[in-house]
């Protein structure tokens, strides 16, 4: 299986730096099913071309199993298929990432590519090829072959040779690929799980929303499991909103400009660890995490054994890896891509779930939704769970009458209502709840952070 990589950007041999391969050299990456080959049959300063040549073994694929003839003939080793995704995010792991260290610039320049795959299965033949890869912007020549040139009347196969044209950031094309390439294959050759709904929301980010075809492409993806299906698809939708990872940041940043003069957020973060130690809790899953504030405080302190941040956007994860990857000497902490909306079973197994300045954010239609995955689905000994006191908002001299906090608010309780609610849903699921404020209290007003800790009967 070939796949090549053609650049005319000048000077094209920067394709080199992109790709993190020397133009120069040949390299080779064993794989558990074969070898990548990685090198460039021209590099000059006008044109370069790179190629990923598969070498698949296929008595590697059937390794283990019970043989039989049909496993042994099989069309895996000749044409791009999962494997090549594999392969893809194995060798270009860095370009694939959007990261180079030499040129930083150049990988968010759009500049002229051209990938060529040998042959490539469309199942669903050159229509559905071209339904997938021109609403991105490629313009796309095929060419078909028959299925046997000694008997023509056979007709063609669905086996094509594929070359797609496009202006677009290498980082952009190759997640294409990844994730495409499967779905005209229409089969993955390893064990589809919930795992692969980070890797398709991931892999998609920034196209798969707005594209026409969603729908077909995350169902064959995802092996055409239908609860796999909804869960991603309903992920999808609640992302999709105009440069939602920018917004937020801009919204985050408004939120801490009102709340700095109090320090609150470094008061808030303290109450927390201080709640959870209060209770013991030793294995820490952060909802909503954010980039990260309270994942560095509880990776800083040696008496939690296991934290976990899950958080919607990709971006804020991003941001938060590289802030706990530039702490040396740390327990590692596991990221992971999720909605809190969806029963996850990644999220069961820990003593403690914290909620930091997160519910305010969830339309409240989708608030019982929230209430099920914590409360019933995933069953932390103890929840730590914090929102504004609206009450408080007066005493803000930058917070305009009648505002919110943060713009992407969809409320903001007094301290009665935040009660009830806790209390509410404690009786529910059989949870106890006692409430501290944080922050200065006034008399009249409270605090402007109330905190609820909640620990299962």
């Amino acid at each position: 299986m070939l796949l090549t990589i053609t650049t005319t950007h000048q000077p094209a041999t920067d394709l080199g730096y992109l790709l993190h391969k020397h133009p120069e050299r040949c390299q080779s990456f064993p794989l558990s099913f074969g070898q990548a080959h990685i090198f460039y049959p021209e590099a000059a300063v006008d044109r370069c071309t790179a190629a990923l040549l598969l070498d698949v073994d296929p008595v590697k694929l059937v390794r283990g199993r019970g043989k039989t003839l049909v496993q042994y003939v099989s069309d895996r080793p000749y044409v791009a298929s999962s494997f090549l995704s594999v392969a893809i995010a194995q060798v270009f792991s860095t370009a694939l990432g959007g990261r180079c260290k030499e040129l930083p610039e150049l990988v968010q320049t759009p500049i002229p590519l051209i990938a060529k795959l040998s042959v490539l299965p469309c199942r669903g033949g050159e229509g559905f090829l071209r339904q997938l890869f021109e609403p991105l912007g490629y313009s796309i020549t095929a060419q078909g072959h028959i299925l046997d040139e000694q008997f023509p009347d056979w007709g063609q196969s669905q086996y094509y040779t594929v070359e797609l044209q496009h202006t677009i950031t290498l980082s952009d094309l190759l997640s294409h690929l990844y994730v495409l390439i499967p779905v005209l294959d229409d089969d993955k050759h390893y064990f589809v799980g919930d795992g692969e709904i980070e890797k398709l929301l991931r892999h998609g980010e920034g196209w798969l929303t707005k594209h026409p075809a969603q729908e077909q492409i995350i169902k064959r993806y995802l092996k055409r499991q239908s609860k796999l299906t909804r869960i991603a698809l309903a992920q999808l939708a609640e992302e999709d909103e105009p440069d939602p990872d920018k917004v937020a940041e801009q919204q985050a940043e408004e939120e801490a400009a009102v709340e700095k003069p109090l320090s609150l957020n470094q008061q808030r973060l303290d109450a927390v660890v201080a709640a959870l130690k209060h209770k013991g809790a030793k294995k820490i899953v952060d909802l909503g995490c954010g980039q990260g504030n309270l994942l560095k405080k509880l990776a800083k302190d040696g008496y939690f054994h296991k934290i976990t941040g899950v958080d919607i956007s990709y971006r804020a994860l991003e941001i938060a890896d590289e802030r706990l990857e530039r702490l040396p000497s740390l327990q590692s902490v596991q990221l992971i891509q999720g909605a809190l909306t969806y029963k996850d079973k990644r999220l069961t197994g820990y003593d403690a779930a914290t909620v930091i300045e997160v519910i305010e954010h969830l339309d409240l239609p989708r608030l019982s939704a929230f209430e099920r995955v914590l409360f019933e689905f995933a069953q932390p000994q103890t929840i730590v769970l914090t929102t504004p006191n609206i009450e408080y908002n007066v005493k803000f001299p930058n917070l305009p009458p009648g505002k919110l906090r943060h713009q992407d608010h969809r409320f903001e309780w007094t301290r009665e209502e935040f009660q009830n609610w806790a209390k509410e849903v404690g009786e529910k699921f059989s949870y106890t709840v006692e409430f501290q404020p944080i922050g200065d209290v006034d008399s009249e007003l409270g605090s402007p952070t109330q905190m609820g800790i909640f620990s299962r009967q």
